[in-house]
């Protein structure tokens, strides 16, 4: 029972991708029901199909995408997807990061992956993690499966973020050291100004109405007044 148990489980491992918007995204609805090899290469459809080969070459047979996985003309869905995102990174058998702007001989930090919003969970929840170049290498054509367990990374990062590598290599969503967590989004940029506070829900383990259309301010403070209310730590404010 339990070899069938492990069989089954490991059938349904999924990867889930991690990358930078950009032009023609494809959304559920330009993929839903087809086929994607077969369509165009334009735009995030080649960077979704060579995202799912990649995939398949490190035999998972599920990948997940933000960018078509979510249907975004739902706002039940949406709010149950913030919601849940990192739970779906960290359930994850590997995060595979696309670094469009690193080119083969270039460096981790020069990437704008690090500076935005969203990308900071996708950076922290993931157990096991690989970084791709631009061309779809991986980078520094390191050998490891993970480079969440790779010291060179882990320093590289830490030196960009900020994060000490304990945090990077094992983190824990919820409300410790809240001051240290805020301070490492301060810098980060998401292209709807409410966004910087949604994209911190997960990190802090805290489920809140997303409500599009509210100021930045208005969600950054309701974001600390949970955590205030939960911790009893006023230092964060």
């Amino acid at each position: 029972m339990e070899l069938i148990h492990a069989d089954i489980s490991r059938h349904f491992q999924y990867v889930t991708f991690s990358h930078r918007w950009g032009e023609g995204e494809p959304s559920l609805r330009d993929i839903e029901g087809r086929t994607i090899y077969g369509m165009s290469i334009k735009g995030g459809f080649g960077k979704l199909q060579a995202f799912c080969r990649v995939a398949l070459e490190l035999d998972y047979l599920w990948a997940w995408s933000d960018t078509c996985c979510i249907d975004k003309h739902s706002s039940a869905e949406v709010q149950e997807t913030i919601g849940s995102m990192f739970a779906w990174y960290r359930q994850s058998a590997l995060t595979i990061v696309h670094l469009s702007d690193v080119p083969d001989t270039g460096s981790l930090g020069s990437s704008e992956w690090f500076r935005r919003g969203w990308t900071l969970q996708e950076l922290l929840a993931p157990r096991s993690l690989l970084f791709y170049t631009a061309t779809w290498s991986l980078y520094k054509n390191l050998t490891s499966s993970n480079h969440k367990t790779d010291v060179a990374v882990l320093e590289e990062i830490e030196r960009e973020t900020g994060i000490e590598r304990q945090f990077l290599a094992n983190f824990s969503p919820g409300l410790d050291d809240a001051r240290s967590r805020l301070q490492w989004a301060s810098l980060r940029r998401t292209t709807r100004p409410e966004d910087i506070a949604y994209s911190l829900f997960g990190i802090f383990n805290l489920h809140l109405p997303v409500m599009y259309g509210e100021s930045a301010e208005n969600a950054l403070g309701r974001l600390l007044a949970e955590i205030v209310s939960q911790s009893g730590d006023i230092l964060v404010l």
